[in-house]
């Protein structure tokens, strides 16, 4: 008896996964830990605000001491410079060496 195609694919595959579906797998895994990262660096950007809010030094720049302006703080909570200061570390990273 002739075999055919049909009995080669689907369910009946030697192989428990198909390639296509263990690179959709990897993307997924991936994607996953990426969203992880991101959300683990936002829960430590935050823990730092409360601490700074504890220790009542929440809202001023840790560079200059200066207030943070409220319109940053409101659309960056965890803000840690005010925006000169974080202009300039931006500044400084952007010099080639």
């Amino acid at each position: 008896m002739e075999a055919t195609t049909d009995q080669y694919s689907g369910d009946n595959s030697t192989y428990s996964y198909h390639m296509a579906d263990q690179g959709t797998d990897a993307q997924e895994r991936e994607k996953a830990f990426l969203f992880a990262s991101r959300e683990g660096k936002m829960l430590r950007l935050l823990d730092g605000a409360l601490e700074r809010i504890e220790n009542d030094t929440y809202g001023y720049c840790q560079e200059t001491g200066a207030p943070i302006e409220f319109r940053r703080l409101e659309a960056i909570p965890h803000a840690r410079l005010c925006i000169a200061a974080k202009k300039r570390h931006e500044e400084e990273s952007n010099t080639p060496e």
